[in-house]
């Protein structure tokens, strides 16, 4: 018999999105749905998924296991947010008041506002200010059903700062149930003391703040953001093999603005991800379909910014690219914490199927963050994160608007968020 210390029963559908990870084409509607599903773990890991009968007859719970009735609730993959800038201080309202009266994100920039702004707040804060402000956010994310999310520097754009951040990065992936992946983000923008002098800031990132954060060990991935105005295809170019050389996974900033062919890039060089894509070009969405660089898209930046166009994602769907959704959640160009939200823009934006948009919010998501062999699925051998919504059935997660129906949520077998509410980390 198998022992388990952790078992959800009376799930009217489990959604275990399984399968082979990344999810392409036709695989990406399939959600390895079990009608009347059971799910139990074991120190955190998943140890049955099934039926009530298979449960009864292989599975031997625990005498104090945690028991959860999800009450004929819909159970499903703690969903994966693949692109945050979580860790920043300060906000942009006055920058987001001024663009509903009809400036534009670059308009904005070109006036000292836009990312600088959030470097000038974020190098301001204190260490302990920015780990309060990233646990609250946690917080809210996590309630939202959110259990693994990447998150990137990229406010400091200098040593001390950039460490910083990925110090608190750290600290709060110790502090908080939530999975937390860094990512290296230096190149974000060029900082003030750099300006009209991209090229040496190119070179101060190659030659003293990369190294500096490989010896920490604080990142997994370095990314850069490949824009016009910003860094150019041969800057990024440059950097991801700098980066890549010693170590980093790849992640790129890809044909955001201006089709730059960073996508191209990132398919070429074996990314881990091209990230935005909204202005990606046919020879972008034909090389990226290929290869297992995951396409993520953030529909919360079109709708945010108010912009008209979109990434093609029915498009990179239908070529086989893996598709993944993201929050992109920043102060400046998409402050959406929930990943619920995102997939409901999936639908409605992007032109997914629900079925899509659940599994680019959940396998495909951890693909992108690297995180496939652990999350975004319920199998046995992976993390039980999992969460049950009060949905009458899977679709209402993007046909009910406006609410949070996500009542229970589990990560690692452990009950973080209990009829809505956070249970307090002290507990856990």
């Amino acid at each position: 018999m198998i022992s388990a210390d952790c078992v959800v029963e009376n799930c009217r559908r489990l959604l275990t999105c399984s399968g082979e990870i990344p999810k392409r084409k036709e695989a990406l509607g399939d959600l390895g749905i079990i009608d009347g599903g059971w799910i139990a773990s074991e120190r955190g890991r998943i140890v049955f998924v099934g039926r009530e009968p298979d449960f009864r007859r292989e599975v031997a719970p625990d005498r104090d296991a945690l028991r959860i009735d999800a009450e004929e609730g819909i159970a499903l993959p703690g969903f994966v947010d693949s692109h945050t800038h979580l860790p920043f201080a300060g906000n942009r309202e006055d920058e987001f008041r001024l663009r509903t009266k009809g400036l534009s994100y670059r308009e904005l920039a070109a006036l000292g506002m836009g990312i600088q702004s959030t470097v000038r707040a974020t190098r301001a804060a204190s260490k302990g200010e920015l780990t309060a402000a990233c646990l609250k956010r946690l917080d809210e994310m996590l309630a939202g059903g959110t259990t693994t999310l990447e998150a990137k520097s990229g406010y400091g754009l200098n040593l001390e700062d950039e460490i910083k951040q990925l110090e608190v990065l750290r600290d709060i992936g110790r502090l908080h149930p939530m999975t937390v992946v860094p990512t290296f983000m230096g190149a974000h923008e060029v900082p003030p003391e750099y300006r009209g002098k991209k090229e040496d800031y190119v070179d101060f990132l190659i030659g003293t703040v990369l190294p500096e954060v490989e010896k920490s060990g604080l990142a997994e991935f370095f990314d850069v953001f490949c824009e016009e105005g910003v860094f150019s295809l041969e800057d990024t170019r440059k950097l991801v093999r700098a980066a890549a050389g010693l170590g980093f996974q790849i992640k790129i900033h890809s044909d955001e603005f201006v089709p730059l062919g960073a996508t191209e890039l990132a398919a070429e060089t074996g990314a881990r991800s091209a990230e935005h894509l909204i202005n990606i070009t046919e020879d972008g969405i034909r090389k990226i379909a290929v290869v297992r660089t995951a396409a993520v898209l953030l529909p919360g930046v079109s709708f945010f910014l108010m912009l008209d166009r979109r990434a093609p994602a029915r498009r990179l769907a239908d070529a086989g690219a893996i598709v993944a959704l993201a929050s992109d959640y920043n102060p400046g160009s998409s402050m959406v914490s929930s990943m619920l939200f995102v997939l409901q823009l999936g639908v409605y934006t992007l032109k997914l199927s629900v079925e899509e948009a659940i599994n680019a919010c959940t396998a495909n998501g951890a693909y992108a963050a690297g995180r496939e062999a652990e999350a975004g699925s319920l199998e046995p051998g992976k993390n039980m994160d999992l969460i049950i919504a009060d949905v009458p059935d899977y679709p209402s997660l993007a046909y009910e608007l406006g609410r949070n129906p996500i009542r229970h949520v589990l990560k690692k077998g452990r009950l973080v968020v209990r009829d809505k509410c956070l249970v307090p980390r002290a507990s856990l």
